[in-house]
């Protein structure tokens, strides 16, 4: 690429959206806030930049890595761009709003990332979402859940496999073996790439019980349809089981139950190796994917008592995903009406009349200097020079 060129060349994961793209977002974005609303979630819309210390309190500290910083010219601060918006919205939820024994809150605006979010990912997703707070039963998670499959489907997705794990189970046992922090990151990260021969070098030189190694060894195997799972985790797990476990396998029963039952286009798996956000999350965590796309379109999951570091801790759970991944799938509206071209004669009070009129009716007036393009439908005048008139002419949808 010469010099000239790479003057206009974006940063690696930055992109730009031009107008039929820009206007099937639009389109998009309409439809998934209507969706939110009619459910009774309200939208919000937390700043794009914060202190620093205020965006990395509780889970934000997840994110260090991900906020692009920046000094503030007033107060001399570290300054962050939001890379993700949730913990935003448990502040929101903590601090600026009136308590309420429930909140419903829903969101959706660009966040901004130091470094893409997986190959090829973008650096500055439109991210959309809602969280659910003040609900700790199975019934909220089946909300955020319901929620999130609607709107998948408001976007045109038409197979979902979706994906539950409960991060209590690989605790409990985690507790159970007397695992230190260091070894347990290195059995979850052990775990979620599926490599059984890394846990057992790990467990083998720690001493730990036979059966609680081999509880954590076979998780590994614990993955697939959700009854089939649930039946053998029974068996697996069963010299091992603690209340929390037997709890969290309980909750998952009710939950890919209904889900089934509800959403007939739905694959409903579980995979107790899924721990993602393991440090901030605390029960079940779930993604949803599509046949044929390499990496999930929505996730997310309980982190109750999140708002604990804004002074509020109380039950939560959420969800989001990228707008922009969604476009694959989402048809829109079809094409625009045509356009109509006017003549550039702002003195013409007439034209500038009838002009106002057609825009009043919704359609697309472009008033340019330039001819009117072949065949395109265009104001044109007529009149014997004293009482001139403005007619439409050309235009297949105007009478």
């Amino acid at each position: 690429m010469s010099h000239k060129l790479s003057r206009w060349a974006l940063p690696a994961g930055i992109d730009e959206l031009l107008p039929d793209q820009a206007r099937r977002v639009e389109q998009l974005r309409t439809a998934l806030l209507h969706q939110f609303h009619v459910a009774g979630y309200d939208l919000v819309i937390p700043p794009l930049v914060e202190f620093m210390d205020s965006l990395l309190v509780g889970s934000g500290r997840d994110l260090v890595l991900d906020t692009l910083q920046m000094t503030d010219g007033l107060t001399g601060r570290q300054l962050g761009l939001r890379a993700d918006m949730t913990p935003q919205i448990a502040r929101l939820d903590a601090h600026s709003m009136k308590p309420e024994a429930e909140r419903r809150l829903c969101y959706l605006g660009t966040v901004v990332r130091a470094r893409p979010d997986g190959l090829g990912g973008s650096r500055t997703p439109m991210q959309v979402g809602a969280e659910l707070y003040g609900v700790a039963g199975v019934e909220g998670d089946l909300e955020i859940i319901s929620l999130m499959l609607r709107q998948l489907e408001q976007a045109g997705v038409e197979r979902i496999v979706l994906d539950l794990g409960h991060v209590d189970v690989f605790g409990a046992l985690a507790v159970a073996a007397g695992l230190d922090d260091k070894d347990e990151e290195v059995v979850r990260d052990a775990l979620q790439r599926k490599s059984t021969a890394d846990i057992q070098s790990l467990l083998a030189a720690r001493q730990i019980a036979p059966s609680l190694e081999n509880a954590l060894t076979l998780l590994t195997q614990l993955n697939g349809a959700w009854w089939a799972v649930l039946a053998k985790a029974k068996v697996v797990l069963a010299d091992v089981m603690t209340s929390d476990m037997q709890c969290a396998l309980d909750r998952l029963a009710i939950i890919c139950s209904a889900i089934e039952r509800n959403f007939s286009q739905v694959d409903v798996l579980i995979d107790l190796c899924e721990l993602h956000g393991y440090h901030y999350q605390t029960g079940l965590v779930f993604a949803a994917y599509v046949p044929g796309v390499g990496r999930e379109i929505a996730r997310g999951g309980r982190y109750d008592d999140v708002g604990e570091a804004f002074g509020r801790a109380r039950p939560a759970t959420g969800f989001s995903m990228d707008l922009r991944d969604l476009l694959r799938f989402f048809e829109g509206e079809g094409t625009l009406d045509a356009t109509i071209y006017a003549p550039a004669d702002y003195a013409d009070a007439a034209l500038i009349a009838a002009v106002e009129r057609l825009r009043a009716t919704g359609r697309r007036v472009v008033m340019s200097s330039q001819p009117a393009p072949p065949g395109a439908p265009h104001l044109i005048r007529q009149g014997d020079g004293t009482n001139d008139l403005w007619h439409l002419m050309g235009d297949s949808n105007h009478g």
